[in-house]
């Protein structure tokens, strides 16, 4: 530009030898030009030397805008939220009115800096953070236009608060900063599963949980591990025909840092409440007959060796010594079970929980669940123990839904962590609505007569199995270590909700009688999670 002006002013747009009047034209314009350069140049030299902070305050205001949607549940009560903050810094070399710069932080500030306080601070000269993780209204106040002083700097941002803590930290999740942008970012639970809402809408993500049923479970797994000694607890509780999850809690919280969380991706045995699934099958076989159970049921191999019996408890009574299906479900009896598996059809067990997914890991749109670990082979101990719950690991989850499948008139939903309008239930036909009323009904007797009977409720008749599984620590059978299930159906005539609990290695307790078997700890915890949701449920 420089060395172009100076052939102008030297020759003209013409040369040596041009129009003197167009030679004098062209020096004006050129100095216009370069007059403009100066000013412009000038200016930004200027407020370079200056920093950023009229940067950052003038753009401050339009920053303010939540950068993250908030979480709520079902009623609106807030479980993650953005909160608007900022830092506050002083830079003295920037200040030019030192007495306002004094008077607007003594002010933002009384309780913690004086007017003397800043005025010392300035004289230091070394830039100092005034205050971390200011109040959002001394942020927007900082902002205004009559508190803008050269030297003061107010950087934004946002924290994210979880107010329920524990009570959702499994669920909700956590957020930390991604790398190089300072913006927080899901890791962990619904923060990260449904970070693209979070980020791109203003509407809160609203969830299908229920914080208060959420509180009553955590309250109630508590007492129970403290009850019975146990190791641990777990509870769910869904709608069962919309799939709306209203509550999941684990009990200690489990390492959410790590996204672990039992009731998606811990597998265990669950002993009897697969009997569910079994009577099932036999009833879609047209089984009729009834089978002896007043003695063990030994498994023969191929050469017609006994190598294994399946026997009951020793506190086991049946009424007779033959029972039909029905009632073998009814009792639990696990001799009665065995002898149905061997005479379903081959194939019969695996084809029946591949249909309700027991199988296969499952994808939800709140996380995906532990892969189940089935038998690598179908051999008659294999049969038979899996139809008592035994020699099959899998999450709660597929527990949870493939009962329900079993007793909602037989359609298989997916659940779902999102709240959902009422319409009609929506899944895939795995059971005939026939099967499912007999199944409810004899579900209905279990927590009437038999096993069930510590999780009964006035005013509100339910249905329910128990589930007694012994555990396996190092590949051997622990008799003095057990999980004891306990899933309940209601209301029983038309069912609305499924609820499960599970009790992790409880204890010969006063409160259990001295027992350690579903019977006396998962039944009565769940009666009490009862007593307390219904009014909230059918208010």
């Amino acid at each position: 530009m420089f060395e172009v002006g100076r052939d102008i002013f030297k020759h003209g747009i013409t040369g040596a030898v041009g129009n003197a009047m167009g030679h004098r034209r062209l020096r004006f314009v050129y100095g216009v030009f370069l007059a403009a350069f100066v000013v412009f140049a000038g200016r930004t030299i200027q407020l370079a030397a200056k920093g950023s902070n009229r940067v950052r305050q003038g753009v401050g205001k339009s920053e303010w805008v939540v950068k993250r949607a908030d979480i709520i549940d079902r009623n609106g009560e807030i479980l993650a939220k953005n909160l608007m903050t900022c830092d506050i810094a002083l830079t003295p070399r920037l200040v030019k009115k030192p007495d306002s710069v004094a008077d607007t932080l003594h002010k933002f500030f009384e309780y913690e800096y004086s007017k003397q306080d800043i005025f010392n601070k300035i004289n230091i000269g070394k830039r100092v953070i005034v205050k971390k993780n200011v109040d959002e209204k001394i942020c927007r106040d900082a902002l205004e236009r009559e508190n803008r002083f050269d030297g003061i700097e107010v950087a934004l941002k946002q924290e994210r608060i979880h107010p329920k803590g524990s009570l959702f930290a499994n669920i909700v999740g956590f957020v930390g900063e991604s790398s190089g942008d300072n913006e927080i970012k899901g890791r962990a639970g619904i923060e990260k599963q449904f970070e693209d809402y979070l980020v791109n809408n203003t509407e809160p993500l609203q969830l299908s949980l229920d914080s208060r049923i959420q509180a009553v479970f955590y309250e109630q797994l508590i007492r129970a591990v403290d009850m019975y000694h146990a190791k641990g607890a777990m509870g769910m509780l869904m709608n069962s025909r919309t799939g709306e999850m209203l509550a999941m809690v684990s009990w200690p919280n489990a390492d959410f840092k790590r996204s672990m969380f039992p009731p998606l991706d811990g597998t265990y045995e669950f002993g009897s409440v697969f009997k569910v699934f079994n009577t099932a099958m036999a009833i879609e076989n047209g089984i009729t007959r009834e089978y002896l159970v007043t003695k063990p049921y030994p498994i023969k191999d191929k050469f017609n060796r006994t190598v294994y019996s399946i026997s009951d408890v020793r506190t086991f009574k049946p009424p007779r010594p033959y029972l039909n299906v029905d009632e073998i479900m009814l009792h639990s009896c696990n001799v009665g079970s065995a002898q149905i598996a061997h005479d379903l059809p081959y194939g019969t067990q695996q084809e029946f929980l591949h249909r309700i997914h027991i199988d296969e890991p499952l994808t939800l749109d709140f996380g995906r669940t532990a892969k189940p670990q089935m038998p690598r082979q179908w051999g008659p101990a294999e049969r038979a123990t899996v139809s008592i719950g035994q020699g099959i690991n899998v999450t709660a989850m597929h527990v949870l839904l493939g009962i329900n499948s079993m007793i909602n008139g037989g359609i298989y939903i997916y659940p779902t962590i999102l709240k959902k309008e009422i319409g009609p239930m929506v899944g895939e036909r795995v059971l005939a609505p026939e099967i499912s009323e007999r199944l409810r009904g004899i579900m209905y007797r279990i927590a009437e007569e038999t096993t069930g009977r510590n999780a009964r409720v006035v005013g509100m008749n339910i249905g329910g199995k128990t589930g007694t599984a012994e555990k396996h620590i190092g590949g051997q059978t622990d008799k003095s270590r057990n999980m004891t299930t306990f899933v309940g159906v209601f209301p029983i005539e038309a069912p609305q909700y499924i609820i499960m609990v599970t009790i992790d290695e409880p204890q010969r307790t006063e409160a259990s009688s001295m027992q350690r078997t579903a019977a006396w700890n998962a039944a009565p915890t769940a009666g009490r999670i009862l007593n307390a949701i219904l009014p909230l449920l059918f208010e």
